[in-house]
């Protein structure tokens, strides 16, 4: 047995641990959706941002990095930008209001000011969710297949199945408490991963500067922020997109329950410059790994295998396998906290209150774990058929449930006239000017990243048609 798949199991052996522990806190749906509520602020803070970068981290971001140079630290920038944003303007406000209500999911959020007597908001909620959620797994599911093909010389669809079986596995018996505690030891190894990679990358180059002569003679564009984008792509375009990757943070569900999921408003207090200064390590770190191997391993087939090959090339076996477990804590991180968000969708909100189930909360809670599996064999099943750019596939999920969520919670935090009809109109508008645009408008706009018009379309209708039936519709 080889060094790599040593510390593999080891630190599987951690996790399937770490779900037992939690296994007492998943007999109700408060306890297996939101761990009771009753988290610290350095586990709502780790698994914050754990949950948000996912494997377009190391595999998605690293490759933009080697793909377009320092031009990407863009991203880094908007990324910075959007969860300080979310810290601030949400995350306090979200926590209360969560409290206030009672609630467990978003859309239980969403729906408990109104008397949708249709379950219309809950249900657009659901919907959107689980398409979404299925898209943005599968995108997980092709990380974690590039992953063990690019460590461990597996076959793509042997290594989406194996990795699976475990993600779905600790999820399922662990509930949100072991996807919680999980991603504290994921999240720590993802930073020691995104310290050790860019640094030995860099020393290996003989030093930043070596670096950017190298990708000066390549492109010198590589080392230019302000360059003009690939086929003449207007600058203004390229950085704002880039910039707004961050926006989603204010909305995307499975960061926004982290929020809800702390002891009190004083841990949420204390979680936000932790996850800020984690976060700018993970993204400024990513970026440096892809540009340095870049100068190092020019002409990839694949640029978003840049990680492993740096992680196979410049360290030992025993180094290499903990950077796969690096990759793998990105991958599981974020797959386990969305099988739960569409579990929670199916079981919560449509069973329990749109279907109006008066099954015991252990039932329910025993049900939201098979479903929870069901999920996650069907988002295999897809991301099984072919490997797809992760970057790309990540970004169309996480524009489509930025912009439907966003700017409805916004206003429901902000806005005390908002109705019933503008929060529909907010979800359904800012959901449907993402996927539109991107999928016809996109490529005739020099790429300008979807997340802008959906939700700056989710905001206009939110307050817009709020203030045009205000005066005929009552909130509770």
């Amino acid at each position: 047995m080889s060094t790599t798949v040593t510390v593999l199991i080891v630190y599987l052996g951690i996790l399937a641990a770490l779900a037992i522990w939690s296994r007492r806190e998943t007999h109700t749906l408060a306890g297996y959706y939101l761990a009771g509520k009753k988290l610290p602020f350095w586990v709502v803070a780790f698994s914050t941002n754990a949950t948000g970068e996912s494997g377009w981290l190391l595999l998605g971001l690293s490759g933009m990095g080697y793909a377009v140079g320092v031009q990407a630290y863009w991203i880094v920038v908007g990324e910075v930008l959007g969860i300080a944003a979310a810290w601030w303007v949400v995350a306090r406000r979200l926590k209360r209001l969560g409290d206030e209500t009672d609630s467990i999911t978003v859309p239980d959020v969403l729906a408990a000011k109104f008397a949708d007597k249709w379950h219309l908001i809950r249900g657009i909620a659901v919907a959107i969710i689980l398409v979404m959620v299925t898209t943005y797994v599968t995108a997980q599911m092709v990380a974690t297949g590039k992953a063990f093909s690019s460590f461990l010389g597996m076959e793509y669809a042997t290594g989406v199945i194996v990795g699976s079986v475990f993600i779905i596995g600790y999820t399922f018996v662990g509930g949100y408490k072991a996807v919680s505690y999980t991603d504290v030891v994921q999240g720590v190894l993802m930073l020691l991963g995104l310290i050790a990679v860019p640094a030995a990358a860099i020393i290996a180059s003989g030093g930043w500067g070596e670096v950017q002569s190298n990708l000066t003679l390549q492109d010198p564009a590589l080392v230019d922020m302000f360059a003009v984008g690939e086929g003449g792509r207007p600058l203004l375009i390229v950085i704002v997109s880039f910039m707004a990757i961050g926006l989603p943070f204010l909305g995307v569900p499975q960061l926004l329950l982290r929020f809800m999921s702390a002891r009190d408003d004083g841990e949420v207090k204390k979680a936000r410059i932790m996850s800020l200064v984690v976060l700018l390590i993970f993204t400024a770190g990513a970026v440096t790994a892809g540009v340095a191997g870049r100068a190092l391993y020019p002409g990839l087939e694949d640029a978003e295998t840049i990680f492993p090959v740096i992680s196979n090339n410049l360290f030992p076996e025993i180094i290499a396998g903990m950077l796969l477990v690096v990759v793998l804590s990105a991958i599981m991180s974020t797959v386990d906290s969305l099988l739960l968000l569409a579990s929670s969708s199916v079981v919560r909100d449509t069973y329990q209150k749109i279907m109006g189930s008066t099954k015991s909360e252990e039932t329910l809670s025993n049900y939201g774990k098979w479903v929870t599996i069901v999920i996650g064999a069907i988002a295999v099943a897809i991301g099984i058929q072919e490997p797809r750019v992760i970057f790309d596939f990540v970004l169309a999920s996480w524009s489509g449930l930025g912009s439907a969520f966003g700017p409805v919670v916004i206003g429901l935090l902000y806005y005390k006239r908002i109705t019933w009809e503008g929060v529909i109109a907010g979800m359904l508008g800012g959901f449907l000017s993402s996927v539109i645009w991107l999928t016809w408008f996109k490529a005739d706009f020099h790429g300008l990243y979807e997340a802008i018009p959906g939700f700056t379309a989710g905001l206009i209708l939110t307050y817009g048609v709020s203030a045009l039936t205000n005066k005929n519709t009552a909130a509770m």
